[in-house]
């Protein structure tokens, strides 16, 4: 027994037995915090885990499965073309409609297949930072000059960021090139277009069955999302019979209880997308071969991502609430804090919104609440850059794949970037 460790433990015993014994339990503030909280976890649990996370966790497996570690490399390897990597990075992250927690996995498996620094945290960023709809939304609610600057300041910002991570750790950059072994390219297995075809139909089922939720039920969007959802499936299943070995009966077997279900509930796409994760899962968990492989790297994801994810997000309900309500830290604070176009205020801006945990469209209604409350263009502008692109659980899955010190200086540049474009935009816009 050494004193120091034992020491250590003291100290831990000590801390959590204070914390328990002036818990400020019977405080309506507190009470109302802690509620919070728990709604903001469950209403992520509801409306993300399943038809976001869970279908990024699939296509952050089969990068690491189908594609090949060498074409990783030649397009956004630390070695490739910085034109080629950064054009790939942000075109492939532009593409998809996610947030900030769901572009995780698909960060993590490019970065661990051998992709570069500076491309994979353009990547990172650009995911959740461009979003189509939420632009659009920005420039009808808040205003055509926020929209755009919010357009432009992401593209600009997640090419610089990645730029400058490449820059800052350039030596170890340069270490893991020479660490790279030449890859002999092996004779694909499938051809490059079956390869896109197959993406192209995991990123269908995410973008489609997401937006079918989020549309009106029995509207004829829903409809038409629903049925592309639908179609992407099929796809899949036409697929893994065709191009991997799956078994027909298999796949058949996983379909039928999404038709039923379709049929008896034609309103609700979740009872449906739940039976054909958990058909599928079963299906490929199961398998031998490469479909087998593709479901242990996606529980490889699953298992180290969400919870540090859900406690996350329990802090940052804890800490700041829902849109609309409180928690620990008044709202009256920040629309203090935030009022003008002072370095303060884009900071504090830029800084809280990159702790807050803001779900794709979210952003846009707190933003004008804030406004309404006194909040400045700049500062409104850098909480846009900020807020969408990071979040106190993503800092943790960041963390866990890049380290520390990589993680720090990531958010720092993010919260820097924002609050420079915030300024100049407030300048230029007062």
């Amino acid at each position: 027994m050494t004193w120091k460790t034992e020491w250590k433990y003291l100290l831990w015993i000590i801390g959590g037995f204070l914390a328990c014994y002036f818990l400020p339990v019977g405080y309506a503030r507190f009470d109302h915090a802690v509620t919070e909280a728990f709604h903001l976890v469950k209403e992520y649990a509801q409306e993300h885990v399943l038809l976001c996370l869970v279908p990024a966790f699939f296509i952050a497996g089969a990068i690491g499965i189908f594609i090949s570690k060498g074409a990783v490399m030649k397009y956004l390897g630390a070695d490739a073309n910085k034109v080629v990597a950064f054009a790939v990075a942000s075109v492939s992250g532009g593409i998809l409609t996610v947030c900030s927690c769901t572009i995780l996995p698909l960060f993590a498996g490019i970065y661990r297949m051998g992709a570069g620094l500076g491309p994979a945290c353009t990547f990172l960023y650009v995911g959740p930072a461009i979003n189509v709809l939420a632009i659009v939304m920005t420039a009808r609610i808040l205003g055509a000059e926020l929209g755009i600057a919010r357009a432009v300041g992401a593209i600009v910002l997640s090419i610089v960021i990645g730029l400058l991570m490449a820059f800052i750790f350039r030596k170890e950059e340069q270490n893991k090139i020479a660490a790279t072994v030449v890859l002999l390219e092996d004779a694909p297995k499938r051809s490059l277009w079956k390869n896109i075809l197959f993406f192209a139909a995991l990123i269908g089922i995410l973008v489609f069955v997401n937006c079918g939720c989020s549309s009106e039920p029995g509207y004829c969007w829903s409809i038409m999302y629903n049925s592309l959802a639908a179609l992407c499936g099929t796809a899949l299943g036409v697929m893994l019979v065709l191009w991997f070995g799956m078994k027909w009966w298999k796949v058949v077997y996983v379909a039928l209880p999404v038709i039923v279900l379709t049929c008896l509930f034609p309103g609700d796409v979740l009872l449906p997308f739940v039976a054909a994760v958990l058909g599928l899962s079963l299906i490929t968990s199961m398998d031998k071969g490469e479909c087998g492989d593709w479901f242990a790297a996606s529980w490889s994801f699953a298992k180290q991502m969400l919870p540090l994810l859900l406690f996350g997000i329990l802090v940052a309900g804890l800490l700041l609430g829902r849109p609309g309500e409180e928690g620990l830290i008044p709202s009256e604070w920040v629309a203090w804090a935030v009022g003008g176009n002072s370095l303060r205020a884009n900071f504090v801006a830029a800084f809280g919104g990159s702790l807050m945990h803001l779900a794709t469209l979210t952003e846009v209604p707190v933003v004008q609440a804030l406004i309404g409350a006194g909040m400045g263009k700049g500062p409104a502008l850098a909480l846009l850059l900020a807020g969408p692109s990071i979040s106190l659980p993503s800092m943790l899955i960041i963390h866990s794949v890049l380290g520390f010190k990589k993680t720090a200086v990531f958010v720092g540049l993010i919260i820097v970037s924002s609050m420079v474009c915030g300024m100049t935009f407030g300048y230029f816009f007062p």
